[in-house]
């Protein structure tokens, strides 16, 4: 049996690795274990939100990302179309992130992201991913090699790891496991964890192809999406990778579709494409029963799994991988009790519902057009009806890119670490809207962002190892949080319009970036309430 690790993760995709990088960074070794010899040749996801980049900042790899993925001059446009040889029927139009970062800036009263979405291929994020990984000492990762048992006891957990090259297998004995292997995970099913909701809610078929053809595939100008009854074309790069996801009866076998047919016919014209990876594939809207059982935790897709729809799944993982690490590195440091863990389940499972029923309320929204488009079946060919679809079009609107309050503002109430402090806030909860993020400060909620007077982010200042103490009143002595064994940054803030957003002189920021506490008077009753030392 090889030496234990204080953390095991299980799947080396985007979760899995964050996982780790996030618990290198609270100083905790882990060891990663992955099935696959090599990151994914499969686009999947094609969209990474702005609060997964905020997440990426702390951990220094956003401007790595940005700088593999689609020019952040270039537009997040979604476009309706008869096909791509026929019409444009509506284009719903959002700016390039280089745009959104001005316009953030601008705008500076705490109702905006740091950070804009950008589009990228999870085929372009996990090799960035892995360098990152291989280059951090506290973390062991191995590619082919797959979990496949798992025991624990009340004080330990400990993992079967076949090697997929040689087919041997050994035991790898940790504190705690975190499953990460997507939505067919073995450690679910090892802990006998359930899911519920509903599955196979579409039939899909991927194709993923190589081509120079811009004359027709971008004949409309650039866009992040193309869409249609028959599919969404995904511009991957915006030069010569694309994805068509295309949608089909329930009674068509997917053995006998005919890629290449396939895009001549969501294209409407035949075009030079050289066909990487076609295969047919079921979205489903499912969420785990549990998110943990006794040392094993769940995230990402072994969680949750949505429709691609808002491009909820990996970016939700992210968070999921986030606030895991934070607190398996504040207890395994020592400076929390271990029922600071019992928070993780409490605050990220119901996040994982709510965006697992807006993924569905989103394709409710796409059913609605796909039902315009059958109302107007002569649109190719007859201007009358042309217009009269594109009308239902823009009046369904197209909230599953532009809800920014469900990715940014959701709340954690429920949560041991914000239910016992709650009486310490001095306002009502900001109203909930799924398309805005208020300029306000609640216990559980992302702390706003600002950008201070120097022209550094506020989110900047956070430690993202430890716990921040904003101070906006420096007459105010802060003794009792700082002298707490949680490891606590000071920091002073001179910026009347964050202080007035803040609601209080004083403001603990969690390391994830994520509001705790706020007041008037230093409190170390604040941390004890956390189960924090």
């Amino acid at each position: 049996m090889t030496a234990p690790a204080p953390v095991l993760i299980a799947g080396g995709g985007p979760v899995g690795m964050t996982l780790a990088l996030e618990l290198a960074r609270q100083g905790v070794r882990s060891r990663l274990f992955e099935r696959a010899f090599e990151t994914t040749r499969h686009p999947k996801m094609d969209i990474t939100n702005g609060r997964s980049m905020e997440l990426f900042r702390r951990l220094d790899l956003a401007d790595r990302l940005r700088a593999a993925g689609v020019p952040p001059s270039h537009p997040l446009d979604v476009s309706w179309v008869t096909s791509m040889a026929g019409h444009e029927l509506h284009r719903f139009r959002y700016p390039a992130p280089d745009v959104s970062r001005q316009r953030y800036r601008a705008r500076n009263d705490g109702a905006q992201p740091l950070e804009p979405p950008m589009r990228v291929s999870q085929i372009v994020v996990e090799p960035i991913l892995k360098a990152a990984v291989a280059a951090e000492p506290l973390i062991d990762a191995r590619w082919g090699m797959a979990v496949e048992a798992v025991r624990q006891t009340e004080e330990a957990v400990t993992i079967t790891v076949r090697d997929m090259t040689t087919d041997r297998t050994q035991d790898v004995a940790g504190r705690w496991l975190a499953g990460c292997d997507g939505g067919g995970s073995i450690v679910r099913r090892a802990i006998g964890v359930a899911v519920e909701g509903e599955h196979a809610v579409a039939n899909r078929y991927m194709i993923h192809f190589r081509s120079h053809a811009r004359d027709l595939l971008q004949r409309f100008g650039i866009a992040w999406h193309y869409q249609s009854p028959r599919g969404t074309l995904i511009a991957q790069n915006d030069h010569d990778a694309w994805t068509l996801h295309a949608r089909f009866p329930d009674a068509v076998d997917p053995a006998t579709v005919d890629p290449k047919r396939t895009l001549f016919d969501y294209l409407g014209a035949e075009i030079e494409a050289d066909i990487l990876v076609a295969n047919p594939w079921t979205p489903h809207l499912l969420l785990a029963d549990s998110y943990r059982r006794g040392r094993v935790f769940l995230a990402g897709d072994a969680a949750h799994q949505y429709i691609p729809t808002g491009g909820y799944g990996m970016n939700t993982g992210i968070g999921d991988a986030v606030t895991l690490g934070w607190m398996l590195g504040a207890v395994t440091r020592g400076w929390a009790e271990p029922r600071l863990l019992d928070a993780y389940a409490t605050e990220r499972r119901p996040i994982g519902r709510i965006n697992r029923d807006w993924s569905g309320r989103h394709t409710g929204v796409r059913l609605d057009i796909a039902a315009a488009y059958a109302a107007n079946p002569n649109a190719a060919t007859d201007a009358i009806e042309r217009a009269a679809l594109a009308r239902a079009i823009s009046n369904a609107g197209n909230l599953e890119n532009e809800a920014m309050g469900i990715e940014f503002a959701y709340r954690t109430d429920a949560s041991p670490l914000t239910a016992p402090i709650l009486e310490l806030g001095r306002a009502p909860p900001p109203p909930t809207d799924p398309a805005t993020i208020p300029a306000a400060a609640w216990p559980g909620m992302r702390a706003p962002s600002f950008i201070l007077a120097d022209g550094s982010a506020l989110f900047d200042c956070f430690d993202p190892a430890g716990f921040t103490l904003l101070r906006f009143d420096p007459s105010i002595a802060a003794g009792d949080l700082t002298a707490s064994r949680a490891p606590v940054r000071l920091v002073d803030i001179d910026h009347r319009p964050a202080r007035e957003v803040y609601g209080a002189s004083l403001a603990l920021i969690r390391p994830d970036g994520h509001l705790a506490w706020r007041g008037d008077r230093a409190d170390s009753r604040v941390f004890q309430r956390m189960g924090l030392l």
